[in-house]
């Protein structure tokens, strides 16, 4: 059975990110990019369809493992029978190739090593052609070269490349594999020692610039930063959601989703947490992104895009992966990337907010771009969608989506009201009657007055994680008698083991776990209501299922007490950044403030 998602540790070089099991074995790598294809894939599938393992060849009687302090640099020791060994993993960053650096170090007596690696391009289906060149063993397939060089002997054959060898205490072995082109020469691969001192330099200097005292949690603000850096493509400064595919939200069920591609929906989110946390670069380079990959027609504008800023994820499914524990499909591509989603719109115009509120520069083409938005929110805001969630069923009046398109409408206000160019005058008597139109509707509309809450959509009965949003951009106040009822009925209903879920479970299942990012704002809204003991509490109840590493997926199974979803997760990190900051002190808010 696959390794639970817990045992994995992210390594990534702003290129692309693998995943490493706690016994040595990376099983989820994607060439060259984050969204490229898997050469490593047995995380969806079996050994078969590629991996990299470094490990003792006799039994280990304990193990431990740990990052290097404020790195993604990954430290694994062995204690086996005959001594110790270190296995030291990291993706250097800088100008060479993408690679991959494996050093085993001994620490005791003399220890019997073998490395085992299976290249299996295309998500696990082609196996490439090996040769040896000079010192290295190369792979090709396709477009995509491989070369690996190694401190000691390798031997390869058709399907892997193997090698068994002896650490010494004091000793190092050093494996490093490099990606290229294979019409291009093959890529040079980094001195191994050279780049692990650039490495932990680089991440050391990069989250220095956060100040602990802004939290009560600093070890999990840096860890989640950490994070969210190494899921950011340096080449862009795009965001991605996460670094996997198909790791599902239910055991053994269809909701197996690929999230390598960037979300608009998470650019105020971002926006608040870089700012808040002191990196205006990071914030930055996101807003201009944004602002690159949604020119043109709003009409035009997408749920989610590549890192490039590529709008096509065109949806298929690897039918040759058998699925994280079964769970199939296995899909690449995103098919909800040409959704109607209205609240997408808001949250763009709630973006270049947060952007000028935290001291991020303007110019007139934000603006051009904000009018056209607000323009076209103005024709379709009463249209029905596929809401925050991303249904597949029928479009539906999801009340997040007219939440976000009050926002729009009001951001708007607020920004031409205040920062008019000379000789415009402040914004049409038309754009706040609509914004009071939207209001009205959404308090007349989604108020179930029999259940005594907002509901998910107009005219239904079901609760809603995203409605714990309301307050949080500034909709209703948290103590509004509507909005504190609202949030006591979440809680009390969709209250699991004291996490959130989105939605209530179905009694005929399977049910996807509790929402992480949602018990963020659950804590966020306590925290607004002035219950400040009882936020801190539901925002602990979060961190306390964090892998050891500091790690979260989006969703957290309690009956097995397990991550679910695909991991790690940029919402779910983002969302402990902006609780932790929030909780203990002044910070930027998406509602104001």
């Amino acid at each position: 059975m696959s390794r639970p998602i817990e045992d994995y540790a992210l390594l990534g070089d702003g290129e692309t990110a693998a995943l490493v099991s706690r016994g040595g074995s990376i099983d989820w790598l994607c060439w060259p990019r984050f969204d490229g294809s898997a050469c490593f894939a047995a995380l969806l599938g079996t050994r078969g369809n590629g991996y990299w393992s470094i490990a003792p060849t006799g039994a280990v009687v304990r193990h431990a493992r740990r990052y290097q302090p404020d790195t993604l640099v990954m430290e694994t020791d062995f204690d086996v029978r005959d001594g110790e060994v270190r296995l030291i993993d990291f993706m250097p960053i800088g100008n060479g190739p993408s690679s991959l650096v494996r050093i085993v170090e001994g620490l005791r007596g003399v220890v019997k090593m073998r490395s085992q690696i299976r290249l299996r391009f295309d998500y696990g289906a082609l196996s490439p052609w090996i040769t040896c060149v000079d010192d290295t063993v190369q792979a090709r397939v396709g477009a995509d070269l491989v070369v690996l060089r190694a401190d000691v002997d390798l031997q390869p054959d058709d399907e892997s490349i193997e090698a068994s060898f002896e650490v010494a205490a004091g000793a190092r072995v050093a494996f490093v594999m490099s990606h290229g082109l294979a019409h291009e020469s093959a890529p040079q691969p980094p001195d191994p020692e050279t780049a692990l001192v650039a490495t932990q330099r680089y991440w050391r200097e990069w989250i220095g610039g956060f100040d602990d005292s802004r939290t009560a949690w600093p070890a999990a603000v840096r860890r989640s930063l950490l994070t969210l850096k190494a899921l950011t493509y340096r080449r862009t400064g795009a965001i991605v959601a996460s670094p996997t595919t198909s790791l599902p939200e239910a055991p053994a069920g269809e909701l197996n989703w690929d999230y390598r591609y960037c979300w608009l929906r998470d650019t105020s989110f971002a926006l608040v947490a870089l700012l808040n946390a002191g990196f205006q670069k990071e914030a930055r380079a996101w807003r201009d992104w944004l602002l690159r990959t949604i020119a043109g027609s709003p009409e035009g504008i997408r749920v989610m895009y590549r890192v490039d800023g590529d709008r096509h994820l065109p949806e298929r499914s690897v039918d040759w992966l058998r699925g994280y524990r079964y769970a199939r499909p296995v899909r690449v591509g995103n098919a909800a990337a040409a959704q109607h989603q209205v609240d997408v719109l808001g949250e763009i115009i709630d973006c270049l907010d947060v952007a000028r509120r935290g001291g991020l520069s303007s110019t007139n083409h934000d603006d051009v771009i904000e009018k056209r938005i607000v323009d076209y929110v103005a024709q379709v805001w009463n249209t029905p969608g596929s809401g925050i969630w991303e249904s597949r069923s029928a479009p539906r009046h999801y009340t997040y989506s007219r939440v976000m398109a009050w926002v729009a409408i009001d951001r708007f206000i607020a920004h031409r009201a205040t920062n008019a160019h000379p000789g415009e005058p402040e914004p049409h008597e038309r754009w706040r009657a609509l914004r009071q139109t939207i209001h009205d509707e959404i308090c007349r509309e989604a108020w179930n007055e029999g259940l005594g809450t907002f509901t998910q959509s107009y005219g239904d009965e079901e609760l809603d994680g995203s409605l714990l949003l309301m307050p949080l951009v500034g909709f209703l106040p948290a103590d509004d008698p509507r909005m504190a009822s609202t949030i006591a009925t979440i809680r009390r209903e969709l209250s699991d083991d004291g996490l959130i879920r989105r939605r209530k479970k179905s009694p005929n299942g399977p049910n996807e776990g509790v929402f992480l990012a949602c018990s963020c704002w659950m804590a966020d809204c306590l925290h607004m209501q002035g219950r400040d003991a009882e936020a801190r509490e539901q925002f602990e109840r979060v961190l306390a299922i964090a892998n050891d590493l500091g790690l979260l997926a989006e969703q957290y199974n309690t009956e097995h007490r397990q991550l679910a979803g695909n991991f790690p997760q940029a919402l779910t990190h983002l969302s402990v950044i902006n609780t932790a900051l929030g909780l203990c002190g002044p910070t930027l808010q998406r509602g104001g403030g």
